[in-house]
C-alpha cells in the first residue's frame, strides 16, 4: 500500500514519541537523540542512562504489513541464530520485537558500527562470499509468505506505469521514456527466459555496501527492510563494480568463497544487466511515490526537474546496450 497523498506519514513523529516509544519498552532513555541516514523509514539512536546506546526503526505506516515485518524479524533471528553476523531485533521479555506506540510501528535494535566495506582484495570477497552463500543456504529452507517476490512485474512494470500515469516526465520526453522501457522490460524477460529455471529463495534483497558494515572482526548485515524471494544473484551483483572484466574476476572471487556453503546457478549470471535495469526504474518511481514526504525534496532536490529525467533516460539507453552483451562466467 502507498501512503496517502494528502498526508506526510511521519508528521506525529516527535522527539518526545520516539523517546516515549523507547520508555514504553523498558529503555530509560538520556535524552539523547540522533537522526540516521533512512528516507523509506525514520531511525534513531536513542541513549540509554547507564548503557551503550540502542538504535530504533520506525516503519513507514502503511508500506509493510504486521506480518511481513515479522517475517523479516524471524528472518534475521534465524540468521543470527545460525551465527551469521546479522543485526537482529532485540526482543522483550516476552519474546517480542515488535511494537506499536501511538500508531506507528517500531523496532528496537543494538548498536552496531563500521564502515562500508572496501572489497579490493580477493580475500575480502572471498570472505564476503562465504557470508552471502551461508545467508542464502538459510535462505533457501523455506519460502518466504508474506514478504514480497522480487520480478519484472513488481519492478519494472510498476514503476513504469506509477511514472506515465503521474504525468512526471516532461512532455517532450514521454514518448521516448515510453519506448524505452517498453523495449528494456522485453529485453529482460528475454534474459529471465534465456536463464530457465532459477530457483526463488529468501533474500536479503538490498545487499550493496551500504548495507553492510566492516569492523575488525570483519562485515556483519544490516538493515533487512527489503529481504524478499528473488534468485540468488540479486544479493551478489551490487557488489561489483568497474568493466565486465573487473565485475567477471569480482563475482569469480565472491563465487569461490559462496560456494564453500552453496551451489550457485551460474546461468543466472545473465540477469545482472536486467536486474540493474530494474532497479534503476523502480528506485525513480521511489521517489515520486515519496515525494510528500518533507525528507524526500531535501534528499534528492534535483529530481523533478528536466534535466534529471533527460539523464535517467541515458542511463536506461546505456543499460539497453549492456543487456544486449550480459556478463558470462
Amino acid at each position: 500500500m502507498e501512503e496517502a497523498a494528502s498526508t506526510h506519514p511521519y508528521q506525529g513523529l516527535t522527539p518526545d514519541l520516539i523517546l516515549c516509544a523507547l520508555e514504553s519498552q523498558g529503555f530509560e532513555c538520556d535524552g539523547r537523540l540522533l537522526a540516521l541516514n533512512s528516507y523509506e523509514n525514520r531511525v534513531y539512536q536513542i541513549g540509554v542512562e547507564g548503557s551503550t546506546p540502542v538504535v530504533a526503526k520506525f516503519y513507514r505506516p502503511g508500506r509493510w504489513s504486521r506480518d511481513a515485518i515479522l517475517e523479516e524479524h524471524a528472518f534475521a533471528i534465524e540468521l543470527a541464530a545460525n551465527e551469521i553476523p546479522v543485526v537482529a531485533p532485540l526482543a522483550d521479555p516476552a519474546g517480542a520485537t515488535l511494537h506499536e506506540h501511538d500508531s506507528f510501528l517500531f523496532a528496537v535494535y543494538p548498536r552496531c558500527g563500521g564502515r562500508w566495506p572496501e572489497l579490493d582484495t580477493r580475500e575480502r570477497r572471498n570472505q564476503m562470499g562465504r557470508l552471502l552463500g551461508r545467508i542464502h543456504a538459510v535462505g533457501a529452507c523455506r519460502a518466504f509468505r508474506y514478504r514480497a517476490r522480487l520480478g519484472i512485474e513488481t519492478l519494472g512494470d510498476a514503476a513504469r506505469s506509477f511514472i506515465l500515469e503521474q504525468d512526471l516526465l516532461p512532455a517532450y520526453l514521454v514518448d521516448a521514456y515510453s519506448s524505452l522501457t517498453d523495449d528494456l522490460l522485453a529485453r529482460a524477460r528475454i534474459l529471465f527466459s534465456s536463464a530457465g529455471t532459477v530457483t526463488d529463495i529468501r533474500l536479503h534483497g538490498d545487499c550493496h555496501p551500504g548495507n553492510i558494515l566492516w569492523t575488525q572482526q570483519g562485515p556483519h548485515f544490516v538493515d533487512l527492510d527489503d529481504c524478499c524471494m528473488g534468485p540468488a544473484i540479486q544479493d551478489l551483483w551490487m557488489l561489483l563494480s568497474g568493466q565486465p572484466e573487473d565485475m567477471r574476476r569480482q563475482l569469480e572471487d565472491l563465487l569461490e568463497g559462496y560456494q564453500t556453503f552453496f551451489d550457485f546457478n551460474h546461468a543466472s549470471v545473465i540477469l545482472i544487466e536486467a536486474l540493474r535495469t530494474l532497479r534503476i526504474m523502480h528506485y525513480s518511481a521511489w521517489i515520486a511515490r515519496r515525494w510528500n514526504d518533507p525528507a524526500f525534496p531535501r534528499a534528492f532536490p534535483w529530481f523533478d526537474s528536466p534535466r534529471y529525467w533527460e539523464e535517467h533516460i541515458l542511463t536506461l539507453r546505456e543499460q539497453a546496450a549492456a543487456m544486449d552483451e550480459p556478463l558470462v562466467l
